[in-house]
């Protein structure tokens, strides 16, 4: 921290929120789908994971757009581990919206429209658009100012690449875009002709020997070869929920900003259906099925499972995985019990992943992993009964006791959590199984 006039300086400081599964980097498998014990921060789960492997595999080949996957397993068994995974592994490519089923019924609109924009979301548009660019190294930018001050600027623009050079006359918005991107003789520019863009590709190799000393941000290239002037086509990608937006409302793409999206009528969606199908046939947009993650399923209703069962079937439709921990529960609004709380007919049209328990070996290693990302030094035998505690608790509350036990280590100036910050975390936060015999202890006083 410094200061300067009087002004107090600080320092910026970078803040990196550790969630629950940033440790998740994939399914940890290798080129023959096959899982590691341990890998991309997935621990055990084998036949789970390879059955999401395989999952992942015909989602990059197109083949299972408009079908239904239900995670199933007891609380804390890697369910929306396993839904996370499959997202990394698929890439940032292909849109993933995860969501929990009570999102659905704390919105200001109805059920269906809410699932309709998240399956409208995690459905992604490519649409190819071609445009011509002057792309070459500067060799010179001569700008003419008006003597008075007052008036536009013009300007000439030298230009080359290996094979030609030309000039160019600037107008004022080029001209201000260029003193705005501080170009200079020795860039290698590209510049948009329809949009008037720049764009500072980097600087000439040839011009390496003007610095003596540079910055990390000066990035050298080559000079282009060819044309000066060549057509380039550049590919954008949106979800359908995006161009449903844009489409629906006056202010356009402000409401994506502004968040009142509101209901969007089916006729607008039915436009666009037909638009996007048309331009896919003519070859200028492609489909990017994503993925539609809905934990907690069996909190979603008889008539939200009505909309899903038909929904996952249409022509333009993701995939849809779901999570739950209900065994065999009523269907809710209804008095119908059915295996996952979910109608059989929808149960039919799903594949189904059983996720098991972890043993104590897998549940040390994910105790690890965990301390090694939120960047906690632990020892063996602090390990070792956090393992125990969450073989009598849960492996969630020993997690959350690893930042409290990290608390305490710091106010006692250690190198590294011992069983004594263990033993402290535990003591000052209950778990729910010691809360509820507390809280019966108490009824029955």
């Amino acid at each position: 921290m410094a200061t300067i006039d009087g002004l107090v300086i600080k320092d910026a400081v970078k803040v990196e929120r550790i969630g629950v599964h940033s440790h998740i980097r994939g399914l940890g498998l290798n080129d023959r789908l096959e899982p590691a014990q341990t890998a991309d921060g997935m621990v055990g789960q084998l036949a789970a994971r390879q059955a999401a492997g395989f999952i992942v595999k015909m989602i990059q080949e197109g083949k299972i757009a408009g079908r239904a996957l239900l995670i199933t397993g007891e609380p804390g068994t890697g369910k929306t581990a396993i839904a996370m995974a499959i997202s990394k592994a698929l890439g940032s490519d292909t849109p993933f919206v995860s969501i929990t089923a009570s999102e659905v019924f704390s919105t200001e609109i109805n059920k269906t429209e809410s699932l309709t924009q998240a399956f409208r979301r995690a459905i992604g548009i490519q649409i190819k658009e071609e445009t011509e660019v002057l792309e070459g190294e500067v060799v010179a930018l001569e700008i003419d100012r008006p003597a008075s001050g007052v008036g536009p600027k013009v300007g000439r623009l030298t230009m080359r690449t290996t094979d030609m050079e030309t000039i160019y006359d600037l107008g004022s918005k080029m001209v201000d875009a260029c003193i705005r991107e501080h170009i200079v003789a020795g860039d290698v520019v590209q510049v948009d002709k329809a949009s008037g863009r720049v764009t500072r590709i980097g600087r000439a190799f040839t011009r390496s020997h003007d610095y003596d000393a540079m910055g990390p941000q000066v990035k050298f290239v080559q000079c282009p070869d060819g044309e000066i002037q060549k057509r380039r086509e550049t590919v954008h990608t949106v979800c359908l929920h995006d161009v449903d937006v844009i489409n629906s409302r006056t202010q356009g793409y402000v409401a994506l900003f502004s968040g009142d999206t509101g209901e969007i009528k089916a006729e607008v969606r039915d436009q666009i259906n037909k638009k996007v199908l048309e331009w896919r046939e003519e070859g200028k947009a492609r489909f990017v099925p994503g993925v539609l993650f809905i934990d907690e399923a069996h909190m979603l209703d008889i008539e939200c499972f009505s909309f899903l069962n038909r929904a996952i079937e249409g022509e333009l439709s993701p995939l849809l995985i779901m999570a739950t921990n209900r065994l065999i529960s009523k269907v809710r609004g209804t008095d119908i019990e059915s295996a996952h709380g979910m109608p059989s007919d929808l149960l039919d049209r799903m594949l189904i992943i059983q996720a098991e328990g972890y043993t104590s070996e897998e549940i040390s290693r994910i105790l690890r992993i965990r301390a090694d990302e939120e960047g906690v030094k632990i020892d063996s035998k602090a390990l070792e009964l956090l393992t125990k505690l969450a073989n009598s608790t849960s492996m969630r509350y020993c997690i959350q006791l690893i930042s409290v036990a990290e608390v305490l280590r710091q106010r006692s100036r250690k190198e590294s959590v011992t069983t004594e910050e263990i033993g402290k975390a535990y003591k000052m936060f209950y778990d729910s199984k010691r809360s509820e015999k507390f809280l019966t202890d108490s009824f029955i006083q």
